[in-house]
């Protein structure tokens, strides 16, 4: 017999999660996403991707400021709803909200918890060099995800692999687990497995770490390139302006950290690497202002002598 849910999430992210529960025949009594926010060179408020997809789907939507107010706890309670699904909400749950449902809540996690608890464990694995992540379905609980694990699934980190990139993967991979988990939930046979590990923190994105740091070694900042791209986006000053970087690559080289080596954008970093790749090679750029664009077309319109030093 099909569930009655409730479904919390934002992002694109959340998006084919949702997709599949609705395609799967359960009902989904409302969707809470967070509310519109001002986007774009216009500042105009733009519904979340979720509720523009709920919207779509015919779903009621809701997007309170707030889930500490008790009218909307109110709210939810009243539904009587046999599960709430959570993706990438972007709140915190009070007690009283995660006993709302019978069954609970339960939140679709981009990590192979306990590492990477937390708001941003994609750009984090691959800032960190982690050769594998995954996606889990956790029972949530008091605390910063440390509910236990329903299902898991482990994904590879690509050596080319944006922050984007992989969590689109992920996205689709954690969709895919829904029917599974919601069908133990309906037959009463999930089976939940505590955490196991030492747990590492996956914190938000300071915009300050954005800045890239020449001193660090070529592969590090390859990974910090990637993890951050698209957004916030990792940048650096040629010419006195701002220019993020989406892509690079590490090359051979050795000069002075964030002295351009050639007439390509091949960048000297610091503390010389084992495998003697002791520069980056900036392939995709973005001039403040401007579309990404390839280093060669960025280069016809923006002269880098070799011997200049990025800051």
């Amino acid at each position: 017999m099909p569930l009655n849910l409730v479904f919390m999430g934002t992002p694109d992210f959340a998006v084919p999660s949702l997709a599949e529960i609705v395609a799967n025949g359960h009902t989904v009594r409302r969707v809470y996403t967070q509310p519109p926010r001002k986007a774009g060179r216009g500042q105009s408020l733009t519904k979340s991707p979720i509720h523009q997809f709920a919207e779509i789907m015919g779903l009621p939507v809701e997007t309170p400021e707030s889930f500490r107010k008790p009218s909307v706890i109110d709210g939810l309670e009243a539904l009587q709803a046999d599960v709430v699904c959570v993706v990438a909400y972007g709140q915190i749950l009070p007690q009283r909200a995660l006993d709302a449902p019978r069954d609970g809540c339960l939140n679709l996690h981009a990590s192979l918890l306990p590492r990477w608890r937390g708001a941003a464990p994609v750009q984090r694995a691959i800032m960190a060099g982690d050769a594998q992540t995954g996606v889990q379905i956790m029972q949530m609980a008091k605390g910063l995800d440390t509910g236990d694990v329903l299902l898991s699934e482990t994904v590879d980190i690509h050596e080319d692999d944006t922050a984007a990139s992989l969590s689109d993967r992920l996205s689709r991979v954690g969709a895919g687990m829904w029917p599974r988990v919601l069908g133990a939930v309906e037959r009463g046979a999930t089976r939940p497995a505590a955490q196991t590990g030492e747990p590492t923190y996956a914190h938000k994105i300071d915009k300050a770490e954005a800045r890239i740091d020449w001193s660090r070694p070529a592969a590090e900042l390859d990974r910090h390139i990637r993890g951050l791209a698209p957004f916030p986006g990792a940048w650096c000053e040629i010419g006195g302006k701002r220019v993020k970087v989406h892509l690079a690559r590490p090359e051979t080289g050795a000069g002075r950290p964030g002295e351009v080596l050639d007439d390509a954008l091949l960048i000297a970093c610091g503390s010389k690497a084992d495998d003697g790749k002791g520069a980056l090679r900036l392939l995709s750029v973005q001039p403040a202002g401007k579309a990404k664009m390839p280093a060669d077309a960025f280069l016809q319109g923006t002269r880098v002598a070799k011997g200049e030093k990025l800051s």
